[in-house]
């Protein structure tokens, strides 16, 4: 008979990886709506979400924003985006 008293001792956790803090915000305008899109240092986005909410806001206090995202780092990452919409975007480096 186990010594529990009907429940069950939690397995230990596992130690998976943890992701990484996203290092840039990128707003940037597609189709007429602005867009907010997080990526890693290694410019893997991680998430995007609407430029209009309160957390764009204050993650961008504070920060000046570099003017355009036409480099060619982020030719694979936002290679949906047209020239324009690129050489629009700001692109803000988070503190990490």
């Amino acid at each position: 008979m186990a010594q529990v008293f009907g429940s069950e001792v939690p397995r230990p956790h596992s130690q998976t990886p943890t992701r990484q803090a996203a290092r840039y915000l990128v707003v940037i305008e597609s189709g007429g709506v602005a867009l907010a899109r997080l990526f890693v240092e290694s410019r893997e986005q991680v998430a995007e979400f609407d430029a209009s909410t309160e957390e764009v806001t204050m993650m961008t206090r504070g920060l000046v924003p570099a003017t355009a995202a036409d480099g060619h780092e982020w030719d694979r990452a936002l290679a949906g985006h047209s020239a324009a919409e690129r050489r629009d975007a700001r692109v803000y480096t988070l503190d990490v």
